[in-house]
């Protein structure tokens, strides 16, 4: 079949690799698409805002299957577009996408479904915010209630940083996605990510993995989109994994259907292990990134059957995924400035000698200017490798990371470090 696959990160690099790899995928189109995407696939320019030119690009090419990568498509209701044409489409509606284009619509979805979650009070304005912390006290967390690429949360430990995240958001700095606020209990553990597969009735788990969020070394530093991770996560154990199936994620699925927006796609799960087991710290309605690259790196089944079976209401009919049981790790090569103001335009070398160590270099944030790769966003490189472990993941990483000329580039050292720790007491 012919397939669109929508977005330019290096997660939609990681599914054009492995969705390249099908039988059944005949002509693969990305949107706009990065170089290294357009390695497995043809890339071409389509506004995914500008519903009826997509629209008109899949009649034109047949397309068999749509892949939307990215949140901010979905939350504007791109899948809704299509399936009314008679497309298919892996990602949900824009009625159940509002897991992740509303924070507040996800914990009121919590509390009717009785599912395990921080604590939490909606507000419209400063004042109301405001009120709202003296009720929770410090540490708290503080979210903008939309998309605001994965910047919108604020974790303050102190009345004071929590106060300046509230007058940020309602003086604008996250636009319309902060014209509501979540303030939200601060929940003790350690976090993980859990993915499952759905087609609105039937839920298949995918693999779990741990991100880090922070930019700086040790967890320090403001939040990212995400600076670096590993699949699978030993610290979300087959019970607790069993046990958000059965408290989070069926109750979810089982409440949107009932209440007229079944969900089709992918849930991706942001967990916090605590001594009361796992609760929800949100929901985001597309693959992770970078979670995504690990993942795909260990998964053996072919991706375009999965997706296509969720979007076709058949899950139920095919094999649930099957992954290696080795670990993939990522690490994320970042341009000097970001998350703030990154520097764009440094040059990139090295590739092919970083995937001479056995890596795989997911392109994120890259163009191409006069023949040479260079930066042109904020993360801009996955260097993914595997391992039997995290502890040899990790070094296979870094070895490919270490092989890259990136002068405006830089990393944290540190992926992995709280199972390296593990790894190393209990050898």
């Amino acid at each position: 079949m012919n397939i669109l696959l929508l977005g330019s990160g290096g997660r939609e690099h990681a599914l054009a690799w492995k969705l390249a790899q099908s039988p059944q995928c005949d002509s693969l189109w990305a949107a706009p698409g990065n170089p290294g995407i357009a390695e497995h696939a043809t890339c071409v320019t389509l506004d995914v805002a500008d519903h009826a030119a997509v629209l008109a690009f899949c009649e034109e090419k047949v397309i068999g299957l749509v892949v939307i990568g990215p949140e901010a498509p979905l939350v504007d209701g791109l899948a809704d577009s299509l399936r009314d044409r008679g497309f298919a489409v892996f990602g949900p509606s824009k009625a159940a996408a509002q897991l992740e284009g509303s924070k507040g619509f996800t914990k009121d979805l919590c509390a009717r479904a009785n599912i395990p979650t921080g604590g939490y009070e909606r507000v419209a304005n400063e004042a109301d915010a405001l009120a709202a912390l003296q009720k929770f006290g410090a540490p708290v967390v503080i979210k903008a209630d939309g998309l605001a690429a994965g910047k919108g949360v604020t974790v303050a430990m102190t009345m004071a940083e929590a106060e300046e995240a509230v007058r940020d958001i309602f003086a604008g700095r996250f636009g319309e996605a902060g014209a509501e606020a979540v303030i939200e209990e601060f929940l003790e553990g350690e976090e993980a990510s859990f993915f499952a597969l759905t087609d609105g009735s039937t839920i298949v788990p995918f693999a779990s993995a741990q991100d880090h969020k922070r930019v700086g070394d040790g967890d320090t530093g403001p939040n990212t989109g995400g600076m670096g991770a590993y699949s699978p996560a030993p610290v979300l154990t087959a019970d607790l994994a069993g046990e958000a199936m059965t408290r989070i994620i069926a109750p979810t699925v089982r409440t949107l259907a009932e209440e007229g927006m079944p969900y089709s796609g992918v849930l991706f799960l942001g967990l916090m292990l605590t001594r009361d087991g796992p609760k929800l710290i949100e929901y985001n309605c597309r693959f992770g990134d970078p979670e995504c690259q690990v993942m795909l790196l260990r998964l053996e089944s072919d991706l375009v059957e999965l997706l296509y079976a969720c979007a076709e209401n058949r899950l139920a009919a095919i094999q649930p995924p099957k992954f290696s049981d080795n670990t993939a790790l990522t690490v994320v090569m970042a341009a000097k400035g970001y998350p703030g103001t990154p520097e764009k335009g440094g040059t990139i070398d090295g590739i092919a000698a970083a995937e001479a160590h056995g890596a795989k270099v997911f392109q994120a944030g890259t163009a191409l200017k006069d023949g040479q790769l260079v930066a042109s966003g904020g993360r801009v490189l996955n260097v993914t490798a595997r391992g039997d472990s995290v502890t040899e993941a990790q070094r296979n990483a870094y070895a490919a990371v270490d092989a890259i000329d990136f002068p405006t580039g830089f990393c944290r050292r540190d992926i992995g470090w709280r199972e390296v720790a593990r790894e190393t007491r209990d050898a």
